[in-house]
């Protein structure tokens, strides 16, 4: 069957109308011009009738009252007739001009042209050739009842051209009759091919659409074409169907939608404790129990392992346990990295989840598990053992549960790089500590031990040549050395238990000038200026440690009687102390070979501040300690960020 579209039948119904219009014109145009053709001839052939009278008019002046002028009026009115009728006979489609294509028309044509060249035109010449008047007289007398036959004849070819003129006229009101009917009819037939073609194809889609907002699905458009409302009506049919099929299966698809949901929220609840749970800081074993213990009762497996790496990544042990006998525990401890299926996940990082049909994990197989997955616990791709669960049936858990359980292996791997982390910094902070201490200790009590010890094998060289003076003498000094060292240590005690209540840092400078002042009865002075800080609690206790390592330097050494301290917490903040003592050359004392500046200078280096010491012989000390002021944000920052 040929389909055509809706744009083809459309083109061929208005090209048919088209050429039938066409036609109708053509026909009305071909009839009027035939008309316009038949009246020049009856205008024309009206006019030779005028001509006759004249001729014969000009005849009988000619005869009575000869001249050379009226004979050539007679001559160029007997051209004009002659030209006249040849153009009837021939016809001009130029003006236009012809006569009717009748016989009788014709025959009545060639009867008149024969009547004017073989009776009329020689009577005429022959009145003109004759010699005596009295003869013209009667030749002229004999040529009006001539004239007056040749007149009838011509007004026979007229009234037969009227007529003719009559049954044209007749034909083309009937040809413009029929166009008229021919358009009404087109119209009427091309709106019931429109309506045939789409509006009723429209509205039945229309009424369906209808029928479907109703939520009748069973409704079905007729498909009575290949155009295209017939595929429109086809994919109406196959979505109505699937809509159909949908609807009829709706309750049972919202059933499976809300146990998946009910899944996912169980697995999104498992998730959350875990993340929850692993955000806490318990160590590494508990945190593996307890998600062991969740993942078994999301998964429904019997039991399950929490495998290690060793700091080598050579072996894995097991940090938890759930489900599993001693005899297990005491064949699976230790495991080499690469063996069996829990080893070769924390070589390779790739979850795997397998029945034990064809496997030879005696282990597992003593326990009677048939099915095991094992899932990699990482840390910034770098693996830190493997979770496996072990299941009593054979189980292949779904991709859906294989990412999750692969989600919860890496925040596990992240909270135990966190404790590792952490442990490890706890320990660089002890190991930085002692060795500040140890350096503190160094720069004050050992060096005063070791003047000591001097002075001790003095005293004994004394008191073994009996040197009573001098080795009183010597205790004086021994004594003074126990006193400083008594009093280094009592300095070291409260500078290491300094502690900050909310890093109140102004409070804490007064207090420790305060102490100072009543301890060595050198006198202090505060200022402060700026807005109140509000810096980290580790940050505010290494400026109140570089202050009271400043204060230390100016009881031992400066010889100091007035100590002023000022604090600016403006733009970029600064902590300046400044003693009217002896002062030194600050370029010996710069190499960070003495240990209190070294240390002083490190504590400022932990966080991000700047130290710099200016000093000079007999012209005081300052020692300048400068930092960035933090950065505050606002609720509504807090809240965009």
């Amino acid at each position: 069957m040929l389909k055509l579209k809706i744009r083809e039948k459309i083109t061929g119904l208005l090209v048919f109308y088209f050429l039938c219009a066409l036609i109708a014109i053509g026909s009305t145009l071909f009839v009027s011009w035939k008309l316009e053709g038949g009246a020049a001839a009856i205008n024309d052939a009206g006019r030779e009738r005028m001509r006759s009278y004249r001729i014969a008019y000009l005849l009988g002046q000619q005869v009575h009252y000869p001249s050379p002028e009226l004979q050539q009026a007679l001559a160029q009115e007997i051209i004009f007739f002659e030209n006249t009728l040849v153009e009837l006979q021939n016809g001009n489609p130029q003006r236009p001009l012809f006569i009717p294509e009748d016989p009788v028309i014709r025959e009545q044509m060639i009867l008149l042209r024969d009547a004017w060249y073989n009776t009329m035109k020689p009577g005429i010449q022959k009145i003109l050739d004759s010699p005596a008047a009295k003869q013209k007289d009667t030749l002229l007398t004999d040529y009006r009842p001539m004239m007056e036959n040749f007149v009838e004849e011509i007004n026979e070819l007229v009234s037969l051209m009227e007529k003719s003129s009559a049954h044209y006229t007749t034909k083309l009101r009937y040809i413009q009759i029929a166009l008229m009917v021919v358009a009404l009819l087109g119209s009427i037939l091309l709106e019931y091919i429109f309506s045939l073609l789409l509006v009723r194809p429209v509205q039945r889609i229309n009424q369906g659409l209808q029928s479907m907002g109703k939520a009748d699905f069973s409704v079905r458009l007729p498909t009575l074409s290949n155009d295209e409302l017939g595929e429109v009506a086809r994919g109406f049919n196959q979505m109505a169907e699937k809509l159909q099929d949908i609807y009829t299966t709706l309750e049972q698809r919202v059933a499976q939608k809300t146990d998946s949901i009910k899944v996912k929220n169980r697995e999104l609840g498992a998730l959350y404790k875990v993340a929850a749970f692993l955000n806490s800081s318990t160590s590494a074993e508990p945190l593996c129990d307890s998600v062991l213990k969740q993942m078994m009762a999301l998964t429904g497996a019997r039991g399950g392992v929490v495998r290690l790496t060793d700091p080598k990544g050579e072996q894995l042990h097991v940090v938890a346990a759930q489900g599993v006998s001693k005899t297990f525990l005491e064949n699976e401890t230790y495991l080499s990295v690469g063996s069996c299926i829990c080893g070769e996940v924390a070589q390779n990082g790739v979850a795997v989840s397998s029945d034990l049909k064809h496997s030879r994990l005696h282990t597992c197989n003593k326990e009677n598990f048939r099915a095991v997955s094992a899932i990699p616990i990482r840390s910034n791709q770098r693996i830190l053992g493997s979770l496996n669960l072990l299941f009593n049936m054979e189980r292949i858990l779904p991709p859906a549960e294989i990412r999750l359980l692969e989600s919860v292996g890496l925040h596990l791997g992240v909270a135990i790089e966190n404790q590792r982390l952490v442990a490890r910094e706890r320990e660089m902070a002890v190991s930085e500590e002692r060795n500040l201490l140890a350096q503190e200790l160094h720069d004050s009590i050992a060096q005063s031990l070791a003047f000591l010890n001097i002075q001790v094998q003095l005293l004994q060289n004394d008191l073994s040549n009996e040197k009573i003076p001098e080795a009183l003498q010597v205790v004086d000094q021994i004594r003074e050395g126990v006193q400083e060292s008594y009093d280094d240590v009592r300095e070291l005690l409260v500078h290491f238990r300094t502690r900050l209540k909310h890093a109140d840092l102004e409070g804490a400078i007064a207090s420790a000038l305060e102490k100072f002042e009543g301890q060595v009865g050198i006198r202090t002075s505060f200022e402060h200026s700026g807005p109140t800080l509000d810096l980290p609690p580790e940050h505010a206790l290494q400026i109140l440690h570089i202050l009271h390592e400043s204060l230390s330097n100016i009881r031992k050494h400066s010889g100091a009687s007035q100590v002023s301290v000022e604090l600016r917490t403006e733009g970029q903040c600064s902590l300046t102390v400044k003693d009217n003592g002896k002062g030194f050359n600050i370029e010996e004392k710069n190499d960070d070979t003495h240990v209190g500046i070294y240390i002083m200078r490190e504590r400022a280096h932990r966080f991000g501040g700047e130290l710099a010491i200016s000093s000079a012989n007999n012209q005081g000390t300052v020692v300048s300690l400068s930092w960035r002021r933090p950065v505050t944000l606002t609720t509504e920052q807090r809240s965009t960020a």
